[in-house]
């Protein structure tokens, strides 16, 4: 089929007002947020999307994938556009965005048994303000809340400020919704749990829609506590004592909602108003009143601990202005967009991994030294740190944040500038056997070291995409290699 008779036939499976052809749409449907600079300065070098398409429901979900797969059309799962690592990018010539924003209904909300279910479609930060008018929460808080949807959060396997309490996406999912290419609709019920065989939730939970369409979500909700809510901040010698006091927080067995350290570079774009050139560790407990008391006196024992490398404690209310202004909202993003057309530079980029205690200061160290030893573009950097976030009994994340001026065309920036920096924080990570990608996900700027992140388990993810997707139409170029995709990858030369 020709472009014409394609959406032709597609009117003969939706009502055409849930077909955009919109030119500016398709535009910014080709690429996510990884080639915001590109994108913003009008020289996006890939495909453009032949339209996007708007389901109300699973059942119009399932026909356009049996149409795609039929035909062997190219899909692209969307939902929310908050995605920073390619994985919204199109690599195809025929190529459908199937957009779940319009499945957008909380369909139940469970107070008893402490659990919601929602279409794909609905916004984080609409069931989080109808859970808090009842005296609940989520517990998931990205800074996309405000924008991001479930049906991308489930797909990216995605995590929030506070995952140390209440952990991420896959630790709050019961049940879910997905369809796959041949019209199978699967529907995973909502138990506790169960030893029913392997965790088949995790099919779909991190698929980046490489292997189906989730439709719908069951989450679990917990009581919210905001009154009880405790802000601690220090300023600290150097990035590894934070780690150190992180270990020691995590296994003594205390769960703070939040727990970061910041190295200096990283702290100054965050606390300016404070950080004195040091770095910076902060904490947020919450809960019921006797579990915060037990978390804050566990902090400080922690803390007292390496005393001799804490330099001085954090006025509480500056902490919490500062978690109070962390989340994006679709303004910022507009006005952030707004800027890079405007000018010749933006905030840069995040790389985060993770690893065990062991090594994720060995490879922040390593990452540092590499890249202001090796990156020949070093003068135009502005900003290059890093900051753990997300802490487990075992280990604890690291992203690593560097900013630059842009000082070459828009469409080669990101080989310029990002892909050697980001190359050097892979490398470093599995060298010392940690992953490649905490939670932003593979997309399809780290499909390169996607068999390198797995090693002989790769067997299993494979055979996955042949099992579900053998006709690979879905979301060609994500997760897994594509040759064909690396003249996107390396860009001019």
């Amino acid at each position: 089929m020709n472009k014409e008779q394609l959406l032709q036939a597609l009117e003969s499976i939706i009502p055409v007002e849930q077909i955009n052809t919109n030119d500016e749409a398709l535009y910014d449907a080709a690429a996510d947020r990884y080639k915001k600079y590109a994108k913003a300065k009008k020289v996006l070098d890939v495909p453009i999307p032949l339209a996007i398409v708007y389901p109300y429901s699973t059942e119009e979900v399932k026909a356009l994938l049996m149409f795609c797969n039929e035909h062997h059309i190219n899909v692209i799962p969307r939902s929310g556009k908050t995605a920073t690592e390619g994985g919204l990018e199109n690599w195809k010539d025929q190529t459908l965005v199937i957009d779940g924003s319009k499945m957008n209904h909380i369909i139940k909300i469970d107070p008893y048994n402490m659990q919601a279910t929602v279409q794909a479609g609905v916004v984080l930060q609409t069931l989080e303000d109808e859970l808090r008018k009842m005296g609940y929460t989520t517990g998931h808080s990205p800074q996309s809340k405000p924008v991001a949807q479930y049906g991308g959060l489930l797909a990216t396997r995605s995590i929030g400020q506070f995952s140390t309490l209440y952990g991420a996406i896959e630790d709050m999912v019961i049940g879910l919704e997905c369809v796959f290419p041949n019209g199978h609709i699967s529907r995973i019920k909502n138990v506790p749990r169960r030893a029913g065989g392997p965790d088949i939730r995790h099919i779909a939970i991190g698929n980046e829609g490489t292997l189906c369409y989730i439709t719908e979500v069951t989450v679990k909700i917990f009581k919210y506590y905001p009154e009880n809510n405790g802000f601690h901040g220090y300023l600290i010698k150097d990035i590894d004592t934070g780690i150190h006091i992180l270990r020691e927080v995590m296994v003594n067995g205390f769960r703070p909602s939040v727990a970061r350290v910041y190295s200096e570079e990283d702290a100054r774009q965050h606390f300016a108003h404070f950080y004195k050139d040091k770095c910076v560790l902060i904490f947020m407990s919450e809960g019921p009143q006797s579990i915060v008391k037990a978390t804050v006196e566990g902090i400080e024992e922690a803390v007292s601990k390496f005393k001799d490398h804490v330099i001085e404690k954090v006025e509480d209310r500056l902490i919490e202005n500062w978690f109070n202004q962390l989340n994006w909202t679709q303004q910022s993003i507009d006005n952030e967009f707004q800027e890079m057309m405007d000018h010749s530079k933006h905030d840069g980029f995040t790389t985060e991994v993770s690893a065990d205690w062991e090594n994720i200061i060995k490879i922040y160290h390593n990452v540092m030294n590499r890249v202001r030893n090796e990156f020949d573009r070093m003068e135009d950097i502005t900003m290059l740190g890093g900051h753990s976030s997300h802490s487990y009994i075992n280990g604890t994340n690291m992203y690593f944040v560097y900013n630059y001026n842009i000082n070459c065309a828009p469409e080669d920036e990101l080989r310029v500038y990002h892909h050697p920096i980001h190359t050097i924080i892979i490398e470093e990570t599995l060298k010392l056997g940690g992953s490649m990608c905490h939670h932003h996900g593979i997309g399809k700027y780290r499909t390169q070291w996607t068999e390198d992140e797995h090693g002989s388990a790769y067997y299993m993810l494979e055979k996955l995409k042949e099992a579900f997707d053998p006709n690979g139409i879905m979301n060609f170029g994500t997760i897994f290699p594509q040759e064909e995709g690396m003249k996107f990858i390396k860009g001019r030369d």
